[in-house]
């Protein structure tokens, strides 16, 4: 059964959504499942070199070096105090203000996604590098040196905070909060990068280090002076491997994404004594579901630590654990990607309705009429849940190739790495399992 009812504002949604109908999901699920473990048979009969050609990428045209992002940052700096505005200043009805439009759907959904798809375009629209450099014309030092043994905790902690607010606080649509929150969070990691220079945003700023981590599994990108194109992941294999910490952050991203879907299914609400069909309001579950965030967090690092543990046991290899902890975790990048496209495109389809509408509005175009009435038939309803579990599919199956050719590299032997990824491949299998099993959960907001 597929479910999503009638809700009130939900999670980061600026929207409401809503619609209840029945679908085959436990065959859909099968298949899915069935095709994860068909390219794990297909690996272990593959010879070493075919798969790393699958992640060869083809080259086309040359890459050019002119940078015009200080521009492009400001412009974006003077776009987020518009948008900043309008929200303090603008109407209440989040579905017809610009903030919650222009940062949930336009940037959280879809400016997420482009950067997994085609590279960084965070380096050039982010609202703090060309600030930055406007103050550093002023010829202002920074006062101190970011502690190196600090890794990337600190943006883990930074994005955590993020999470909390998507996910737990009782309006993350509301303007004037979400305004506030954006002012305050842009505030904060301004006076980062000018106390310890940019390093802050790499390795502080949680939004900056998600959109890197994503940047670098782009599908195009560039190297040696060509733009580049290839399955997702074929940077990570020209990349050294991430800081611990940075591993750590890549596996949160996948659990984080995915808590986003739990939280809202019946099975969470009977774990924390809620009725889903009298939901009393988000304010009613703040508590829960910031234990939940910060309990999920640490529970998939240590499933996952202990998979990787187990394979380099498995082959002899335990004192590469370290190595291979780090190694195989940009692997994960592909599979929280697609549940972050396959959570939202349901919501996205209504909500970037009402950034239509607005826009029309705005250039006294012809109104736009929203319409949900794609819910209301089995045909429509079937191609989107189709396409959220072809995503989540197709994430885990690129992770699994992924991961198999970073452990040919690091082992150097088709048959160790086949042997050491045997719990990762159950970890893949199972969460493939656990995915699809979100998407077909009846759903109580």
């Amino acid at each position: 059964m597929l479910l999503i009812g009638p809700a009130e504002m939900a999670h980061a949604h600026a929207s409401e959504q809503g619609f209840v109908l029945l679908l085959p999901t436990d065959f859909y699920v099968a298949g899915g499942v069935a095709a994860v473990v068909l390219t794990i048979l297909v690996i272990v009969a593959m010879p070493p070199n075919s798969a790393r050609r699958i992640f060869r990428p083809a080259s086309f045209g040359k890459s050019s070096r002119k940078n015009g992002a200080v521009v492009t940052s400001c412009l974006a700096f003077l776009i987020m105090l518009a948008l900043l505005a309008i929200g303090l200043l603008g109407p209440h009805d989040p579905t017809r203000n610009a903030l919650p439009l222009g940062f949930w759907t336009l940037f959280w959904v879809v400016f997420v996604i482009l950067q997994g798809l085609l590279g960084n375009l965070w380096n050039w629209f982010n609202p703090w590098t060309g600030p930055y450099t406007v103050v550093r014309l002023l010829r202002l030092q920074p006062l101190a040196r970011l502690p190196a043994g600090l890794g990337y905790w600190p943006a883990l902690a930074s994005f955590l905070a993020f999470s909390a607010f998507l996910l737990a606080h009782p309006a993350p649509s509301d303007p004037e909060g979400l305004a506030l929150m954006t002012a305050t969070y842009w505030s904060f990691h301004f006076v980062g990068m000018v106390v310890f220079g940019p390093k802050w945003l790499r390795r502080a700023e949680g939004l900056s280090v998600l959109l890197n981590n994503y940047a670098s599994i782009a599908a195009l990108g560039s190297c040696a002076g060509r733009f580049r194109i290839g399955l997702t992941g074929w940077k990570t294999l020209t990349r050294p491997a991430p800081a611990a910490s940075l591993a750590v952050f890549m596996i949160a991203t996948l659990a984080i994404g995915s808590f986003d879907g739990l939280n809202e299914t019946f099975w969470w609400f009977g774990k924390i004594g809620i009725n889903p069909l009298e939901f009393p309001g988000r304010t009613a579950v703040v508590g829960e579901n910031l234990i939940g965030l910060v309990l999920v967090v640490p529970m998939l690092v240590l499933i996952y630590g202990l998979a990787v543990w187990l394979g380099v046991r498995i082959i002899g290899q335990h004192r590469q654990f370290q190595s291979a902890f780090c190694i195989f975790a940009p692997a994960i990048l592909p599979i929280a990607l697609a549940y972050h496209f396959a959570h939202y495109l349901p919501s996205f389809l209504v909500e970037i309705q009402f950034v239509a509408r607005m826009f029309a509005d705005t250039l006294h175009l012809p109104p736009i009429q929203v319409t949900t009435g794609f819910f209301n038939t089995i045909a429509t309803v079937r191609v989107i849940w189709l396409s959220q579990a072809a995503a989540v599919v197709a994430g885990h199956v690129v992770a699994i190739l992924l991961s198999h050719v970073l452990a040919l590299n690091l082992f150097g032997s088709h048959r160790k790495a086949v042997v050491s990824q045997i719990p990762l491949t159950i970890f893949m299998v199972a969460y493939t399992f656990f995915g699809l099993w979100l998407l077909a959960s009846p759903r109580g907001v």
